[in-house]
């Protein structure tokens, strides 16, 4: 998989994984391991980062949890900016894959 193109395309990710269910770090990196049948690992200094910036812009709200077999574990869930972050930039991201269909079909590529 291109890690240029989906550079751009890292909180969409990450949004779209956390908008199911609250979730931890590793978990994100499993769920995005296996929805893209294991061609893409997103690794810890992609993740983390991305994670901090969009909690600094209040897309994500943090909070920690007793596991009795894992310990202490930091949660993610979406806040209500996030949600509409997240359409936004899927709507964005639909326009992009539409305009790449129609060159492709005009025979651009």
């Amino acid at each position: 998989m291109d890690k240029e193109i989906l550079k751009g395309s890292i909180d969409i990710l990450i949004l779209s994984v956390i908008a199911r269910k609250d979730t931890y770090g590793y978990e994100i990196v499993q769920q995005l391991k296996a929805l893209s049948q294991d061609s893409y690992q997103m690794s810890q200094g992609t993740l983390y980062p991305a994670l901090k910036r969009l909690e600094n812009k209040e897309l994500l709200r943090a909070y920690w949890v007793e596991n009795e077999a894992s310990g202490r574990r930091k949660m993610y869930a979406l806040t209500e900016a996030g949600r509409a972050e997240l359409a936004d930039k899927l709507q964005a991201w639909d326009q992009v894959h539409a305009l790449v269909q129609s060159c492709r079909k005009a025979g651009f590529a």
